[in-house]
């Protein structure tokens, strides 16, 4: 049997990067996949993913859709319960960065990122809460990362909107524990995606390579793999934690 054979889960952002890697990889564990993008660009990645994920067995669908937006959240919501009847696994995943030196970032640019990398979590979770706590059962996995428990010169608004996310993941596994509702974080190390592509090559990425033990980046598949366990039966007694996967770069 596969591990999430016959669940239902929304991934945010999971059009590309890592996002797209949760939904291919929940698909080869039989899981139907309801995913979130925002852009022209991203509608069209969506039909590949659909796609993929047929001839995988299992049902996904793309949706436009702002995880910043309470309105849309609300909608998505409704929309998903309607399309596949249940919810079982949530993953925050969309994000954003915007770096700068706090002298030149903006308020535009740090309200940006907080919308997208904290707020998005907290309208996100606020919508499935109810039907997970009526079912007794959900696994809600939010994204957030290393730079949100060591910091990083220039990413100040990033690191602030991911260390918010393991505060409120503590938080929430509080709230809805008694009701059979698991909330997680990971904390992705240098993951190789769009977002991180200036880190590839050259001097600057042996740089950052050299402080990892395992001396790689990671791969969306890494991330992936570990959204799986959580949100499979196999973690029932794990709420509340950050899983850090970064090659050990926090050791």
């Amino acid at each position: 049997m596969k591990l999430l054979e016959n669940k239902v889960a929304i991934v945010t952002g999971g059009s590309r990067g890592i996002g797209e890697g949760i939904v291919l990889k929940f698909a080869e564990q039989g899981c139907n996949v309801a995913f979130t993008y925002v852009s022209d660009r991203s509608a069209e990645l969506a039909n590949v993913i659909e796609k993929k994920c047929a001839d995988l067995g299992v049902k996904s669908k793309g949706y436009r859709s702002n995880a910043g937006e309470m309105a849309d959240c609300e909608a998505l919501i409704k929309n998903v319960q309607e399309d596949f009847e249940k919810i079982d696994i949530l993953v925050n995943n969309a994000g954003i960065s915007k770096d700068n030196l706090l002298m030149r970032m903006t308020e535009e640019q740090w309200d940006d990122v907080m919308a997208i990398n904290l707020k998005s979590v907290f309208n996100m979770t606020k919508q499935v809460m109810r039907p997970m706590m009526k079912a007794r059962n959900g696994s809600i996995i939010n994204m957030s990362s290393v730079i949100g428990m060591m910091g990083n010169a220039g990413q100040s608004s990033y690191a602030a909107s991911k260390a918010g996310v393991i505060g409120f993941t503590k938080s929430i596994a509080k709230e809805l524990g008694s009701r059979n509702v698991r909330c997680n974080a990971i904390a992705p190390g240098f993951v190789e995606t769009d977002m991180t592509s200036y880190l590839k090559d050259g001097e600057g990425a042996d740089k950052y390579k050299e402080a990892i033990p395992l001396k790689r980046f990671g791969q969306a598949e890494d991330i992936a793999n570990v959204c799986v366990f959580l949100g499979s039966d196999m973690a029932n007694y794990i709420t509340g934690d950050t899983i850090n996967v970064s090659g050990g770069l926090l050791i």
